[in-house]
């Protein structure tokens, strides 16, 4: 039986109060991440209204999450010094200006410059500060609140899709463009007043006694898993570029892919909100998951899962075949990315956290916005898709391959105590 903590009970960790808090900053991850899918629902469109090739049509996805990585870590450093309010107001008006001015755009560069300074940008405060703030309003349900937080991403990528296409049939991307940026402005800013509340991790005693399923903020030490706190960050960036360079692959082609097979845009929206539906349930099962068997083994898992769907992509290409694979890759790959952030608050210190998680995304958005172009710039070389995803393949072995080596770094750490 697990004996209650007065001094979480007083600051509020883990009280109704906390959920509460993450319902509402679920419903701001959701609206704030139509940034993310933007850009791939309307590649069709910009490649015939801009006159310009496949991997120039995926600039604007690959333009969107770089501004959303380095947005995230600026937002990050905002959010640990003065909490979410600022950085969720900045996104909001960041929004609204960029959804306007892409909507505007004469060409494919200022259609790019609003995704990658501004959409991308307004996005990123509605992601790593919120996930950073959901994990410090939790202890023994920490994996699962996380979860919980990251999954407005993915329930953005079902909603957003089949809504947006709707609009796109019938009044166009542009004027589509300049609703959404209106809706973001019109919903965030009442969001971030509920969430001006500052969290009170920073007020609590450290932690003395923790699950032996994973590793303890009290206990992480100056080198965490024996190695450097620097070395460590690089690896789990390194990490995060490759897993999602093949993530992205489906995710960013698939609207495009289904195009070039003559199934329409329409079925491709429909797979794409299908697969980020099931990576809703994949997200909430892996915060499950990694309370009880830790962060690295959870990522192990789901980089493992997503390389066996990027395969059955390869022999698949039948219309039922691809809505069954593309529900496949969302409930594998769901839990991989917040699984880092798990990793980051199980390995590091609680100070900093709000720029430690930004980063490690960063590296997760960059490895996206890579392999959205490169599967683009592939297609434009082959014409065809399949090196693309052998491509994909390929990086997720070398995810694979660095979660293996720190995952054989923890066995000897815990055994020390013991054989003390």
């Amino acid at each position: 039986m697990t004996r209650p903590d007065p001094a979480a009970a007083v600051a509020g960790i883990e009280s109704r109060y906390a959920w509460v808090r993450l319902v509402i900053t679920l419903a701001a991850v959701t609206v704030g991440n139509v940034g993310m899918y933007a850009a791939s629902i309307v590649l069709p469109s910009i490649q015939a209204d801009f006159g310009v090739g496949r991997s120039g049509a995926s600039l604007p996805y690959a333009a969107t999450l770089i501004g959303f990585g380095l947005g995230g870590v600026l937002m990050g450093r905002l959010s640990d010094r003065y909490g979410v309010f600022l950085p969720l107001v900045a996104g909001a008006i960041c929004l609204g200006l960029g959804f306007g001015l892409a909507g505007r755009a004469d060409d494919i560069l200022g259609f790019n410059l609003a995704h990658g300074l501004l959409i991308g940008l307004g996005s990123s405060a509605t992601f790593a500060p919120l996930v950073a703030d959901a994990s410090h309003w939790f202890t023994r349900r920490r994996g699962i609140a996380v979860a919980i937080c990251m999954s407005g991403n993915y329930l953005a990528g079902a909603v957003w899709p089949p809504v947006m296409q709707f609009f796109v049939a019938d009044i166009g991307w542009r004027q589509t463009y300049q609703s959404i940026g209106l809706f973001c402005v019109l919903s965030l800013l009442p969001l971030a007043l509920c969430l001006r509340r500052r969290a009170p991790a920073a007020d609590l005693p450290p932690v003395t006694a923790v699950p032996s399923s994973r590793r303890s903020d009290a206990l992480t030490g100056d080198r965490p898993l024996g190695l450097s706190s620097r070395t460590l960050m690089l690896l789990l960036c390194v990490a995060g570029v490759a897993c999602c360079v093949a993530m992205a692959m489906p995710q960013v082609q698939i609207v495009a892919y289904c195009s070039d097979l003559g199934y329409g845009a329409a079925n491709g929206a429909n797979m794409l909100s299908l697969m980020l539906t099931m990576g809703i349930i994949s997200r909430l099962a892996s915060g499950w998951l990694s309370d009880r068997i830790g962060g690295l083994r959870t990522l192990l898992l789901g980089s493992l899962l997503q390389g066996l769907a990027l395969w059955l992509y390869v022999f698949n290409h039948g219309l039922l075949s691809l809505y069954v694979v593309s529900a496949l890759f969302g409930l594998f790959q769901g839990g991989i990315v917040p699984a880092y952030a798990v990793i980051v608050r199980e390995y590091f210190p609680r100070e900093g956290s709000g720029g430690r998680v930004a980063t490690v995304l960063m590296a997760t958005l960059l490895g996206m916005a890579l392999g959205g172009w490169m599967s683009g710039a592939i297609y434009d070389l082959s014409l065809s898709y399949q090196a693309a995803f052998l491509n994909g393949i390929a990086w997720n072995a070398l995810n694979a391959g660095i979660v293996v080596f720190l995952l054989l770094r923890v066995r000897p750490r815990k055994m020390r105590p013991a054989l003390a």
